[in-house]
């Protein structure tokens, strides 16, 4: 037993030694492989598809601007829902919103038309941080498009009211509060009807200095006034800038700007007037003014509210005479054809203090930009002076160049005219006296840029909606809002000093370089001409279009 037991002892220790030789090797052979994968290069991952490259979203490029607001920043996100919210608080103090790259990040309504934002505002991104606004806010109206026989189109609201006619070189467009504007060009001149006797004639005027000006004469209820455009021709548009007929000087525009010694107490005396009344629930005037700069804005305000009573009234009055033409008159089948209701009855003010703010920091922004024009040299007279050939065209020297309207630094824009919008599929009315804020600053493909409805009345588009409006749109307010404010400081010239108001320097002027030329006589017979013709394809137009069961 004892010699069996020993041999079997002495094998066991062999298979031992030998199962211990063959874990050493196994070990050796992995660590082997293991040193080998860990010296040899990393493989390089495989070049995405074009397709793939394609879809891939781009960081935004685009650089907030700054603005009169409370600053906001954009937020990365994961969804690309709208989110609407109350407008931010526009103070004076310059704010810049920070561009956003996210997929769908969230970013205020402001001062830019990409991913900066601007107070509590609402929107939403788009894929590589821009804005969304201008996928949703113009997209077409509802209704239908009919082809004319005659040529030409009509556009037909949903309830049976034409939106507009485009036909034999003339564009017809009808707002949903009954108003009418007829656009044309004849023989050179360019003739824009807005209502029984008022509407504008513009013709070529001069080149000077490598830019071509036009002349604006302009009628309202029958009184006829003239100004000079300058003409601007920027993404194969052109457009037109107002031009002052004169400046102050120096210390009146700094008197104007800057705060008076003491707050000014002022009464306007508008108690009694219909306007007044009508607009009551709107608008409310200053208790006082701590610089012109507020004063001018409810000067332009008040203006802007007045020409809108009458232009309502007169509105009234022609589509009660149209409904009651018999088969030559247009339906009016839209509810608010008649015109609004009164202001007053939507309750509270709505034109709010900041939205006032706002409105007296262009008016000051308006101001310095006068300010610098006055103090450059006027060119001689008749130096480059001459008819500009084409007119309405500009120059080489002034193509490619920024209109007003779309300048960074003006946001705030004061409607000067009734115009049907469009935001998100549906359609709305703004008038005279209502606020907008421009959000977006690249025009697209339809030349509109998106607005947020800052301040409106009762039967407007309501305030915070998003709509889409020309360039062409928003530099005529613009011009008109200049207007205003050239009338606002004739008038403060000649009141300063008394009423409570303090006396200002020198309010003498000096011509401009480019002054207008007496009115066009026969601007107020070429304006009722374009409206008979009007009259008449229109009603061409309704039977034909609604013979068609349109």
């Amino acid at each position: 037993m004892n010699l069996v037991a020993k041999n079997l002892v002495a094998k066991s220790g062999k298979l031992f030694q030998a199962a211990a030789v063959l874990v050493v090797l196994l070990t050796a052979s992995v660590a082997g492989v293991a040193a080998d994968k860990k010296s040899a290069p990393a493989p390089r991952p495989a070049a995405p598809h074009p397709a793939a490259r394609a879809a891939a979203p781009k960081a935004s490029t685009s650089r907030p601007t700054t603005g009169h607001a409370t600053t906001g920043h954009a937020t990365t996100g994961t969804h690309s829902s709208t989110t609407t919210g109350r407008p931010g608080t526009m103070g004076t103090r310059p704010g810049a919103g920070r561009a956003g790259t996210g997929t769908a990040g969230k970013t205020g309504m402001g001062r830019t038309g990409t991913a900066s934002g601007m107070g509590k505002s609402g929107g939403s991104m788009g894929k590589g941080g821009s804005t969304s606004v201008g996928k949703t806010t113009n997209r077409p109206a509802p209704g239908r498009q009919v082809s004319l026989k005659g040529g030409g189109t009509a556009s037909i609201r949903p309830n049976g009211q034409i939106r507009s006619i485009n036909r034999n070189g003339m564009h017809i467009d009808h707002g949903l509060n009954g108003s009418r504007r007829i656009e044309s060009t004849h023989n050179g001149a360019h003739i824009v009807t807005t209502g029984r006797g008022s509407g504008y004639v513009q013709r070529p005027y001069v080149t000077r200095n490598g830019h071509a000006y036009v002349s604006r004469t302009v009628v309202i209820n029958h009184v006829a006034y003239s100004h000079v455009y300058r003409s601007y021709g920027y993404g194969g548009h052109y457009y037109y800038g107002y031009r002052p007929a004169y400046y102050y000087g120096a210390g009146y525009y700094g008197w104007a700007y800057n705060p008076w010694p003491a707050p000014v107490y002022w009464g306007w005396g508008w108690g009694g007037a219909p306007w007044y009344g009508y607009y009551g629930g709107y608008f409310a005037p200053y208790p006082s003014y701590p610089s012109a700069a507020f004063w001018l804005t409810d000067y332009l305000l008040a203006a802007s509210l007045q020409a809108a009573y009458q232009a309502n009234a007169a509105n009234a009055a022609a589509n009660a005479a149209a409904n009651s033409g018999g088969d030559n008159a247009a339906p009016q089948s839209d509810a608010n054809a008649g015109g609004d209701a009164p202001a007053a009855s939507s309750g509270a003010v709505t034109l709010t203090p900041e939205v006032k703010a706002a409105i007296a920091e262009e008016v000051k922004a308006q101001l310095a930009a006068e300010q610098a024009e006055a103090k450059q040299p006027a060119a001689p007279a008749g130096a480059g002076a001459g008819a500009s050939s084409g007119g309405a065209q500009p120059t080489q020297a002034s193509t490619d160049e920024v209109p007003p309207a779309l300048d960074p630094a003006r946001r705030t824009f004061v409607v000067d005219s009734d115009l049907a919008v469009t935001g998100d599929g549906q359609e709305c009315q703004l008038t005279q006296g209502d606020v907008i804020t421009r959000i977006t600053d690249t025009p697209d493909s339809d030349n509109k840029v998106t607005v947020s409805v800052s301040s409106s009345k009762k039967a407007d588009c309501a305030a915070g909606k998003q709509v889409g409006v020309t360039v062409d749109d928003l530099q005529e307010m613009h011009n008109h809002f200049q207007e205003q404010l050239d009338n606002g400081m004739k008038e403060l010239a000649a009141k300063q000093g008394s009423g409570g108001l303090p006396k200002a320097p020198d309010t003498s002027t000096t011509a401009s370089d480019v002054p207008p030329p007496p009115p066009d006589a026969s601007a107020e017979k070429t304006l009722q001409d374009q409206q008979a013709n009007a009259d008449q394809v229109e009603a061409q137009v309704v039977k034909e279009a609604f013979s068609q069961g349109s």
